[in-house]
């Protein structure tokens, strides 16, 4: 594959990271990782984050050591307790469940690679839902969205409802910080 100079990769094969790139008009890759997610319990959030990013930059830029890949991960915390993707319907009530009429955290982790450079960082959202009746959880898994989401819901589509506030970048939530990414970028010297 013959790449550019500067040349972006994104090391993802979430819809939503590249719909997020592809909306502020930078010419990219997609270049899946094949990296296994697993949620290591004995680190922060936030390390853990930036800690699969990583992975995913790694597994990607090993083979494109001069293009500017992005690794990213993003996952729930909830009193302590990080929440990954559901792998069924009960994990995905269990978590919504647990999410419902509280507060949670959303953590984005992000690590950009070129060469031997790592710029690893992360963005951090508070998300409020509403108390949710059994029926509209049951609803809304119903809908299909849950099982490939952090916590078991996107705030973008139809999870959007379960949502009463947020306090941070909306985009975190989504699952790529853009304003947070574009800058870290640019302090690598990427032209944007």
């Amino acid at each position: 594959m013959a790449l550019l100079k500067q040349h972006l990769i994104l090391a993802s094969g979430s819809p939503r990271r590249k719909e997020l790139l592809e909306n502020i008009n930078i010419p990219f890759t997609v270049i899946v990782s094949d990296v296994e997610e697993t949620l290591d319990n004995t680190l922060s959030p936030e390390k853990l984050v930036m800690s699969l990013a990583k992975q995913k930059a790694d597994a990607v830029a090993d083979r494109f050591p001069d293009s500017f890949v992005i690794g990213a991960d993003t996952i729930v915390a909830k009193n302590g307790q990080m929440l990954g993707k559901p792998h069924n319907e009960q994990e995905a009530y269990d978590m919504l469940s647990m999410l419902s009429g509280d507060t949670h955290e959303v953590f984005t982790g992000v690590c950009i690679r070129k060469n031997d450079v790592v710029n690893c960082f992360y963005g951090k959202t508070t998300v409020t839902f509403w108390a949710l009746s059994e029926q509209e959880i049951k609803q809304y898994i119903q809908t299909g969205e849950p099982f490939d989401k952090a916590g078991s819901y996107g705030i973008q589509k139809a999870g959007s409802v379960l949502v009463k506030e947020i306090a941070g970048d909306y985009f975190t939530v989504v699952g790529l910080p853009v304003s947070l990414t574009v800058r870290e970028l640019r302090k690598m010297n990427f032209s944007i």
